[in-house]
């Protein structure tokens, strides 16, 4: 059912969304009087569900795998570097994005900054999907919720003495507005900046904040800024849709992470980008994230003679709480025993199906809850979900058992950054699997961060590779101290592997002008173009190659060209 009822329930806090597999939606859900629901494609549906008749045991219900993650920013001359100002001022190429489009999906775009105006003062917008403004009269047609801004009704806002009553929406962060500049910005000669597909038309979703009962489950702070995945994959389909109706190739940029998951090919957005991106016409780019050096994941192997390895992790001071996921390499069978700072000893929880603990320290004001999920739906590995619940501070250990002992690995992951406190982190960590979801995925470009300037890799950037050994991030692209548009029409310099993506995407644009565009290439998709910008890639004799700060080198567009061409 979509109506107006349902597209109430899609921005109420009462109800909760979930993504299931379509042909494994339960009969119990699907009787639901007025169930409301919203398919994204052949394979994922998202369901609005009424907070108050949600069983109690949810995961055991249904699976962990139908919690949408939630998604954290990943932020926050190059050009010459990288190879593009080459192909710009190239005779034989003159590549500048010409009738390509670059899709944001983020947290929205100053739709007046000068960098996405035309000389004459009009839009370089085709339009912008704000889901945080709730008009069903003005929702884009067949999504049911937000307000969609053509771009007639953005020149008419900029004609205008105050814009922002005319089109209202705003990005208060500034994320997406860096992204599309750095992709897609007008050159600005005394604020040294220039994006680098200055001739794309502009395709934007703002997307809405994640509902209160995701952060309140996963105990995300409040003030945390954090989008469910289910919008952003309604928000992914917008961007198709219009280059569609335009009959244009688009290149997408995804600049948001999460460490929610098995870190492997299999969470629903990190599919539905790899489906979309083998389709003709389209280029997906994907932030490696900025949790390198964060100390947010531990790996280990069990060992097979005491059957166990201990795991110490520090929780700050006035941490309210946080979840955190162990993902174990099935066939075998993990579990867990747990010791308070204060010296509580918790006995070995049994990996039994549908285990289920709430743990009370009293004197701690402690409580934990931990869920074991034997065989997650998705991906097929076992998942042990803890979350704490006002954690003590100091030093916690857990023994992670395995009882089959085949190789017997596992992988701890903490949330991003921008979702837990500074002081709260494993002792021994790993700087590796360090890529956030959606970076471990399969087709899709994955960008890690350089420095142009002195060519070192950016201390925070996630390293590869996924979890199943898939080869990412694919390169390193500029991202370290770039100018980039700011809000109220200013720049800044900012850093971060979502700069890099951005980059990233306006370099695909380039390449989608010259072979669809132009007729070079007119079946160009994404593995396409991510194995020619592979090939082209800059590499340093004495390092190995792929690897997992690297992947396949660093992004030089030029030598790309050079590989196929005469230049």
């Amino acid at each position: 059912m979509l109506d107006a009822e349902c597209s109430n329930r899609i921005m109420s806090e009462e109800y909760a969304d979930f993504i299931f597999q379509n042909n494994k939606i339960p009969e119990s859900i699907l009787s639901t009087p007025d169930f409301c629901y919203y398919i994204i494609n052949n394979i994922y549906t998202v369901t609005y569900l009424d907070i108050k008749r949600l069983p109690d045991n949810i995961i055991h219900t249904y699976s962990y795998s139908i919690f949408p993650s939630c998604f954290g920013l990943m932020n926050l001359d190059s050009l010459e570097d990288a190879g593009v100002s080459q192909i710009q001022v190239s005779a034989f190429l003159d590549l500048t994005g010409q009738g390509v489009l670059v899709g944001i999906v983020d947290t929205g775009i100053d739709y007046t900054h000068q960098a996405f105006k035309n000389p004459d003062g009009t839009t370089r917008i085709i339009s912008i999907w704000d889901q945080t403004i709730n008009d069903t009269l003005s929702s884009p047609d067949g999504f049911y919720y937000g307000t969609e801004y053509t771009q007639d009704q953005i020149n008419f806002a900029l004609s205008s003495t105050d814009p922002l009553s005319i089109v209202p929406s705003r990005d208060e962060i500034g994320h997406g507005t860096t992204l599309a500049g750095i992709a897609a910005g007008n050159r600005n000669i005394s604020e040294r900046f220039t994006g680098v597909a200055q001739d794309v038309k502009i395709v934007v979703v703002k997307l809405k904040r994640a509902k209160r009962y995701l952060k309140d489950f996963f105990f995300i702070p409040e003030d945390a800024l954090c989008y469910q995945e289910n919008d952003i994959m309604l928000g992914i389909k917008y961007l198709l849709e219009i280059a569609k109706r335009l009959q244009r190739p688009i290149s997408i940029c995804i600049g948001l992470g999460t460490s929610q998951g098995p870190h492997n090919s299999t969470s629903a957005l990190g599919n539905y980008l790899s489906s979309i991106a083998s389709q003709q016409g389209v280029g997906v780019s994907v932030a490696a994230g900025n949790e390198g050096n964060t100390n947010h994941h531990f790996s280990g192997i069990a060992d097979v003679e005491t059957g166990y390895i201990t795991v110490e992790l520090n929780v700050g001071a006035d941490t309210k709480g946080f979840s955190m996921e162990l993902w174990g390499n099935s066939p075998n069978v993990f579990s867990i025993d747990l010791l308070s700072p204060t010296g509580r000893y918790t006995p070995r929880i049994p990996a039994r199906l549908k285990e289920t603990r709430t743990i009370d320290f009293l004197f701690e004001s402690t409580r934990v809850y931990i869920d074991y999920e034997l065989v997650e739906s998705l991906s097929g590995n076992q998942l042990i979900l803890i979350r704490f619940q006002n954690p003590m501070e100091g030093i916690w250990r857990f023994r992670v058992y395995s009882s089959i002992n085949i190789e017997p690995k596992f992988n701890i992951w903490l949330p991003i950054v921008n979702f837990l406190e500074k002081d709260t982190y494993f002792l021994v960590s790993d700087p590796f699997i360090t890529l956030t979801i959606p970076a471990n995925t399969l087709i899709p470009i994955i960008a890690t961060c350089y420095n142009y300037v002195n060519q070192n890799l950016f201390v925070e950037a996630s390293r590869g590779y996924a979890v199943n050994d898939l080869i990412n991030p694919s390169f390193a692209a500029p991202g370290v101290n770039m100018v980039v548009p700011a809000q109220n029409n200013d720049y800044t310099i900012a850093s971060g592997t979502s700069i890099s993506a951005g980059f990233t995407t306006g370099v695909v644009a380039l390449i989608l002008e010259w072979g669809i565009v132009k007729g070079n290439k007119t079946q160009l998709d994404t593995l396409q173009v991510k194995n020619f910008l592979i090939r082209g890639a800059r590499r340093v004799p004495t390092m190995v190659y792929p690897n997992r700060d690297w992947g396949y080198g660093v992004l030089d567009v030029y030598n790309a060209f050079r590989s196929l061409t005469n230049l």
